[in-house]
């Protein structure tokens, strides 16, 4: 790459970091143009394509570039990037088989995240619980894997006392977490408790909404309105 190009993907990921997201992309599609074929940047750029719904785009990209170097950790995320286009794309099952193949290779707790959430979405209930478990063992203190058990318990269970436990812990680790907000908000409504909700739901709507959340921003956002009336 020459100096214009690696200044480009300097502004790109700074950019990206400081949530300025069309500038990040308008950069990000310039370096791939000018030949970039660094992990570093395709890998973002298909994030933020993603979150945009860019889901055909951004898999062909991935597609394009998955022979390439890249460290264990680089070719995690670009395998969860491809499993969330697929989902979105209506082959859940695709994306579901895909991590399971890289977690026999190597488990890491981005594929536990990622394959225990698809595996809800799935309506698998055993697997779900297994799989999540263990990935509870792999790292207790993983805020999503702690989210994925608050859910399981919470849609496919019923046991809304058990997910609460989960729900708890996970916001204790990461208190921006949507999905965690999402959930407990619906605690404080059922207590009657809307102020609380509101906050929890405003949290929400700061945070940066991707595909594998179950809370979208228009559903948090429809909870608001009601809430608002």
């Amino acid at each position: 790459m020459g100096l214009m190009t690696i200044f480009k993907a300097q502004k790109a990921r700074k950019a990206h970091q400081e949530g300025r997201t069309e500038e990040a992309m308008k950069l990000y599609k310039e370096v791939m143009d000018e030949g970039s074929k660094d992990p570093a940047i395709f890998l973002p750029y298909s994030v933020l394509m993603i979150r945009n719904g860019q889901y055909a785009e951004a898999r062909e990209m991935l597609v394009k570039h998955q022979k390439l170097p890249m460290s264990a950790e680089q070719k995690n995320q670009l395998f969860v990037n491809y499993a969330a286009c697929v989902y979105k794309m209506g082959e859940l099952q695709k994306g579901i088989d895909l991590l399971e193949r890289q977690h026999q290779k190597q488990p890491s707790g981005m594929i536990y995240e990622t394959l225990g959430y698809l595996y809800i979405e799935a309506g698998d209930v055993e697997k779900a619980m297994a799989y999540n478990m263990e990935a509870y063992d792999y790292d207790d203190e993983d805020a999503i894997t702690l989210d994925n058990l608050g859910q399981i318990h919470y849609r496919m269970l019923g046991d809304k006392e058990k997910a609460k436990e989960y729900f708890e812990k996970a916001i204790e680790i990461k208190p921006g977490q949507i999905d965690t907000l999402y959930f407990l908000a619906q605690y404080d409504l059922e207590a009657g408790d809307k102020e609380a909700a509101r906050e929890k739901l405003e949290k929400a709507m700061e945070g940066r909404f991707s595909p594998l959340n179950h809370a979208t921003k228009e559903m948090v956002q429809s909870l608001l309105d009601q809430l608002n009336v």
